[in-house]
């Protein structure tokens, strides 16, 4: 029998079968797995110019703010992870890692990028990230791994069209939702109305990173936002009451992450300060979700204990909060029936 009723220690979270639904993937990856890809590459060719990612990404560094956070993505891990064999190697990563950390459901999310130096379109990138899910998938492995296609803010709205395209296209091979993400200051979202309405129309779920700065949490962003009847938000930090009970009535799931938001001093203040402890006791489903856990190294089972040490949670109550996170997977009821069957057994 699972004690459920003691303190909460590291090896429980651990051990806990926990559900992952904001996952960024290249975030995902690694400090050491980009060492990793850069030692093969740079045996391939000794004049590459990128600094050792252990250098250039010090495992220590954990604090990235909103200026320093987008950049280091598009000066440094794309430049790395530019080549079909170091996608599908830190790809295959990420899954072990989720997996390792007692992840059982897993919904990763990626903006589609073509790969010019590998000659690797947009649509060639999302097949690449699918077959490796399917691959894992196909394994029987403790694990399931899901894909939600991202559509940044700064895409123009064909840009988006051809985001939700691809959604719709390989939404029987394993996509299961769309999100909106990217750098908060950049975008007006409501050039993207369009093209959430047509992923909803063809049955595709919608999260969307929702208020996460003062910049992208005014009235008339989280009205259009809102009006797209997303089934999540992310983050969700400068929610005025008005917002707050929208939600609420709504009943939208969301994906909370502590240790980005404090890293990134997103919020003010500390852990015991996040708005986690405000939702937690509202009526809408809570899911604690790790975001970057490659740039804030912080795993799930540690988002978890953190929780549980700075908001005097219980076993049970870890537990009933995974639980209630199955309500907002975004597969069907296959997934749902596996993942009650899952808690039901870690009950016993």
């Amino acid at each position: 029998m699972t004690a459920i009723s003691r303190a909460v220690d590291l090896d429980f979270a651990r051990r806990l079968p926990k559900i992952e639904l904001h996952a960024h993937l290249t975030g995902s990856i690694s400090r050491q797995c980009l060492h990793d890809i850069w030692e093969q590459k740079r045996a391939r060719d000794p004049s590459l110019h990128l600094e050792d990612p252990l250098i250039a990404i010090p495992p220590e560094k954990v604090d990235y703010d909103i200026q320093t956070f987008f950049p280091l993505f598009s000066s440094y891990i794309y430049k790395l992870c530019n080549d079909l064999a170091s996608i599908e190697f830190s790809t295959k990563s990420v899954l072990r890692d989720f997996q390792s950390d007692g992840v059982v459901y897993l919904e990763l999310r990626t903006t589609p990028r073509a790969v010019a130096e590998s000659n690797l379109s947009k649509e060639g990138y999302v097949k690449t990230i699918l077959r490796l899910l399917s691959e894992h998938n196909a394994t029987k492995n403790s694990m399931q791994a899901f894909l939600i296609i991202s559509l940044d803010r700064r895409n123009t709205p064909a840009e988006a069209q051809e985001v939700v395209d691809l959604a719709i296209k390989y939404q029987s091979d394993g996509v299961v939702g769309v999100d909106l993400c990217g750098d908060p200051a950049r975008g007006d979202v409501g050039n993207f109305t369009n093209a959430f309405s047509r992923a909803k129309a063809a049955g595709l779920k919608i999260t969307l990173h929702f208020a996460e700065t003062k910049t992208s949490a005014t009235d008339q962003e989280l009205h259009t936002l809102l009006s797209w009847q997303p089934d999540r938000l992310g983050h969700v930090i400068h929610v005025k009451e008005k917002f707050q009970d929208i939600i609420k009535s709504q009943h939208v799931g969301l994906e909370l992450c502590l240790s980005c938001n404090v890293h990134a001093k997103m919020i003010t203040g500390s852990y015991p300060d996040h708005h986690f402890g405000m939702w937690r006791h509202s009526n809408v489903p809570v899911i604690l979700c790790t975001d970057d856990v490659g740039v804030f190294c912080s795993p799930l089972s540690q988002e978890y204990f953190l929780a549980a040490t700075h908001f005097e949670l219980t076993r049970d109550d870890l537990t009933r909060l995974c639980e209630r996170a199955v309500d907002s997977i975004f597969t069907g009821s296959d997934q749902r029936t596996r993942l009650r069957n899952i808690y039901s057994e870690w009950r016993e």
